[in-house]
């Protein structure tokens, strides 16, 4: 591509600060600043494994919990991806990715639509991974996919450990949108729809 896929988005609320910024056609470098280590951990492996370069500095009211931070930083980061992908001319637009974690399984489907939608068909049999609540997994899924636009289906098969079931869905997240959004050469400067835009 010519032209850069890259945003750069800002949010400041009574509750939370975030910034983020996006390469879409990066190499996975990141730099995250949550407050949040779990969540921090899962960002890198999404910028690492979506080949996306992303810095992510947030400031949230964690005195009361990590609820507002965890989902305001999926709104932000959700918001640059979308803003980056601009008409989404070329795209590949749709991908799955199974993605194995030791004893878990998962399955992430995405279509870069312009239609957000989530189906999260994931459960945890720990109430906790580290300090992080596992019910947040699915606030950061929920507002990233109606933030960046996107259709996704996130399912895990099986699974005992809640780290390695988080993790293998962050990771097909990445390898879901790493597909979808290259492009394609045979599609050209095309937007992958029959209406001719998304």
């Amino acid at each position: 591509m010519s032209e850069a896929r890259s945003a750069e988005i800002a949010r400041k609320t009574a509750e939370t600060d975030v910034t983020v910024s996006v390469n879409l056609d990066g190499e996975g470098k990141s730099d995250i600043a949550t407050g949040i280590g779990f969540l921090d951990h899962m960002l890198e492996l999404l910028a690492r494994h979506g080949l996306i370069d992303m810095t992510v500095v947030a400031k949230g009211d964690l005195h009361v919990d990590m609820h507002h931070t965890t989902e305001d930083v999926g709104i932000v980061l959700g918001q640059a991806v979308r803003q980056a992908l601009g008409e989404r001319r070329g795209i590949t637009r749709y991908a799955t990715a199974h993605l194995p974690m030791d004893e878990c399984l998962s399955r992430v489907s995405v279509d870069v639509s312009g239609r957000p939608f989530l189906v999260w068909r994931v459960a945890f049999p720990a109430p906790k991974v580290g300090d992080m609540d596992t019910e947040l997994f699915r606030e950061w899924f929920q507002a990233f996919a109606m933030n960046a636009g996107i259709t996704l289906h996130v399912e895990c098969f099986y699974g005992d450990n809640s780290h390695h079931i988080a993790e293998s869905c962050f990771k097909g997240l990445a390898r879901a949108l790493r597909a979808a959004i290259a492009i394609d050469p045979r599609e050209g400067a095309r937007v992958p729809s029959t209406k001719g835009s998304l």
